[in-house]
């Protein structure tokens, strides 16, 4: 089977979804205020774009999407499509977290998505109502949502963020036929699944572009574990600090370099669990340490204290030293 989300955009002229590294970006705030602070917003986009990501996601899981306004979420995504495009990057799609737990207003975060230059957008299945949520609650959602969509839909199949919602490979096939799903992204961490989704749709990848379909790992620790899977790329946090290490791992494995590419990736795991362990305040954090922005996430979640914050960068070290030597 071959998805007709093919077209990936193509025929509406937008910009394509290429195979490679993805982050879901942060949301900075300024400190004293937890305002938006737009200026590190665009400073931070264009600087993953420098260092080779292929696409952004904003109002992902990494962004506190949940802490923010829907006047807030068009504010971002849209500092970040003009941040892109300032700097000459007008090739990096921005894809937009946009989910709801009724498919009105799912759809209405499409249009806005839309409205504020994103290009795709990434949806969670609803989980409010968790014991009404069967199978086929999901392929309604999913199948309203792509039909009313103006933007392809990426299904995020993220189980930790929706009351344990983990959808197989069957289930995300069947809606891989919709016109309009063109993607899911898999922060399951289930390679086996992601296999079998790449080959029933014939998802990209960097040696062919297939259907157009995109099969995304959801982490970069397993960045040359995806390419071996037949998959388009990862959508990575860690990516927010380290982009080049995660680009470094993907390109080495595609350049048919596995033993270099599973060394590399050895590191890159270690610090991305340091990363995954600290969550949206220790990525902060990190960013905060070494490239001097960053500031804190918005209450309720929490500030680190100084003797976390210095023992997430000195636990990443190893990762940054090579971040930095790229």
């Amino acid at each position: 089977m071959t998805s007709n989300g093919a077209a990936n955009g193509h025929a509406k002229g937008r910009t394509p979804l290429r195979p490679g590294i993805y982050s879901p970006t942060m949301t900075f705030f300024v400190p004293e205020t937890e305002e938006l602070d737009i200026p590190a917003i665009k400073k931070h986009a264009v600087r993953l774009a420098e260092a080779g990501l292929v696409g952004l996601v904003t109002m992902g899981s990494n962004g506190e999407a949940v802490h923010l306004s829907r006047a807030e979420k068009t504010a971002v995504t849209r500092a970040t499509r003009e941040a892109l495009d300032e700097a000459g990057y007008k090739d990096v799609p921005v894809i937009v977290g946009a989910s709801e737990n009724g498919i009105k207003l799912t759809i209405e975060l499409c249009k806005e998505a839309e409205a504020a230059g994103g290009e795709y957008v990434l949806t969670v299945p609803p989980s409010y109502y968790r014991y009404a949520i069967d199978e086929d609650a999901i392929v309604e959602y999913f199948t309203k949502v792509a039909d009313g969509s103006p933007l392809p839909i990426i299904i995020y199949n993220y189980p930790g963020a929706v009351a344990g919602i983990d959808m197989d490979s069957d289930l995300l096939i069947k809606l891989a036929k919709h016109p309009n799903i063109v993607g899911t992204k898999f922060t399951c961490g289930n390679t086996g699944k992601l296999t079998r989704v790449a080959l029933a749709t014939n998802a990209c990848t960097a040696k062919s572009n297939g259907s157009g379909y995109m099969a995304f790992g959801g982490i970069a620790d397993f960045t040359a574990q995806t390419a071996a899977s037949g998959g388009s790329g990862i959508i990575a946090g860690g990516a927010n600090v380290i982009p080049k290490t995660c680009v470094k791992v993907w390109n080495l494995w595609n350049e048919g370099k596995f033993e270099e590419a599973f060394e590399l990736q050895k590191i890159l795991s270690k610090g991305d669990w340091v990363l995954t362990k600290a969550a949206i305040p220790g990525t902060k954090s990190a960013i905060e340490s070494y490239y001097g922005y960053g500031g804190y996430p918005r209450r309720p979640l929490k500030r680190l204290p100084q003797d976390k914050v210095d023992a997430v960068a000195e636990a990443i070290k190893e990762v940054m030293d090579i971040e930095k030597s790229l």
